[in-house]
């Protein structure tokens, strides 16, 4: 089965991700977040279908999310313009976003999760 794999190479969360999927069999597409981020409309479907909430799309540890002041922004601000955020800069977006381009999307990398959503090939 073919993901498509939002990733950043030198980020050691997602080559533990690509390795635990490429192990469990799936063949991937990866597209390199930071020069290639999902658009507005692909991030609406994946937070749509995660479950999760809009929150959980950010990458709250990096530089970017600190240096525009993004914990405030994000407590008083409507998920249009979160979606807005988050698809004009990659580096604000967590990662990897896995998709099968179905109905399964994951964010990040927790191995009990991964089990849960892609451990059935």
């Amino acid at each position: 089965m073919r993901l498509t794999f939002y990733g950043y190479e030198n980020c050691g969360t997602c080559r533990k991700a690509k390795k635990w999927l490429e192990a469990h069999g799936y063949e991937l597409d990866v597209i390199p977040i930071l020069t290639s981020p999902p658009t507005k409309v692909e991030l609406e479907k994946f937070y749509k279908q995660s479950g999760l909430p809009i929150k959980k799309f950010f990458n709250t540890s990096g530089r970017r999310y600190r240096d525009l002041g993004m914990k405030d922004k994000i407590q008083h601000s409507s998920d249009d313009e979160l979606l807005n955020w988050l698809a004009s800069d990659g580096r604000l977006i967590k990662r990897p976003i896995v998709t099968d381009n179905e109905d399964k999307v994951t964010v990040g990398f927790d191995e009990e999760t991964f089990e849960k959503v892609w451990g059935n090939l």
